[in-house]
């Protein structure tokens, strides 16, 4: 049985809706969004592919930093959802 929590549509932050849109969505799609956008960026690291670097619009949802881990991301997302 699929986890509810995880599928309950969350509203993304003001920040965070710049990436995945502003209409409510449950947390894996948002995850599946930011993956599409990081691609679409080219912001994976190259050298790392765990790591995440930030451009303009994810450097706020990451809270100023530059580079985060695939893990880190996560969290730092889950601070953009209500």
């Amino acid at each position: 049985m699929p986890n509810k929590t995880f599928m309950k549509p969350l509203q993304p932050s003001a920040d965070l809706a710049a990436i995945v849109g502003s209409a409510p969505l449950p947390r894996t799609e948002v995850v599946k969004k930011l993956w599409d956008y990081i691609k679409k960026n080219s912001l994976q690291d190259q050298k790392n592919k765990r790591n995440i670097n930030a451009d303009e619009k994810l450097l706020k949802v990451f809270g100023g930093k530059k580079q985060v881990s695939m893990f880190e991301m996560t969290a730092l997302v889950s601070k953009h959802l209500k």
